[in-house]
């Protein structure tokens, strides 16, 4: 069986590990990229007993980072079939409030973020008919007070994604963009707790949706997918 190799931006935690974890245990080779190279080793360390994993420091906001990030994976592997650009920040104020420095660094990361990992990933993609993932969310479509700089990030994502997915499929590459709501994550400095999120979706059940989508066959593109909890918050 031909290997598959797949690139997960934060994938140290949260929904990234949950996603590496999930195509480590379906015969995926995984980079997974975190700003902190000390992150990035401790998750490796935890996710080797599942298949190969490399552990790489990169921030998203740096497009030469990314293709750094890039580079590496070819060196070790020598392909690129999946894309998972999950890194993301979420940080809220009103609008009267929110800093310059705040509404930087929620777009800069969440939407040219992922501009730079796909731009940086896009022609090994080609060159696979590979799949690209982004990680948006429904608050990318459903907007709440105190989140315009999120919110915007999201929307744009969104929209970016799909304007992506129509660039792309000529090639035969895949792109899709996940819109979760609530998740079991380290998402705005939040630490799981597994009895008070027991209700959310988890970052496993994240990793298995990648899975699925990857086995879609290959006529069919789902472009953008919504997921939210069975139950709300009670």
């Amino acid at each position: 069986m031909s290997i598959k190799v797949a690139l997960i931006t934060g994938g140290s935690k949260g929904i990234g590990y949950g996603i590496a974890e999930s195509l480590l245990k379906n015969g995926y080779k995984v980079a997974i990229t975190s700003r902190s190279i000390n992150n990035a080793n401790e998750a490796a360390a935890k996710l080797v007993e599942y298949g190969d994993v490399l552990a790489i420091e990169a921030d998203v906001k740096n497009f030469q980072s990314q293709q750094g990030a890039v580079n590496l994976v070819i060196e070790k592997w020598g392909q690129l079939d999946a894309l998972i650009a999950n890194a993301g920040v979420g940080n809220f104020a009103p609008i009267d409030e929110m800093d310059v420095e705040l509404w930087n660094d929620i777009i800069d990361t969440n939407l040219t973020g992922v501009f730079y990992s796909i731009k940086a990933s896009v022609e090994e993609i080609k060159k696979t008919k590979g799949s690209i993932f982004t990680i948006s969310s429904l608050a990318g479509t459903n907007f709440f007070a105190g989140g315009a700089a999120y919110n915007a990030s999201k929307f744009g994502l969104t929209g970016f994604t799909q304007s992506v997915m129509l660039d792309l499929r000529k090639y035969g590459v895949k792109v899709s963009t996940i819109m979760p709501g609530s998740v079991a994550s380290h998402f705005n400095d939040h630490h799981p707790d597994a009895e008070n999120d027991a209700w959310k979706i988890q970052p496993e059940d994240m990793g298995k949706l990648i899975v699925d989508l990857l086995a879609m066959p290959a006529r069919t593109l789902p472009s953008k997918v919504e997921i939210r909890p069975t139950t709300p918050k009670g």
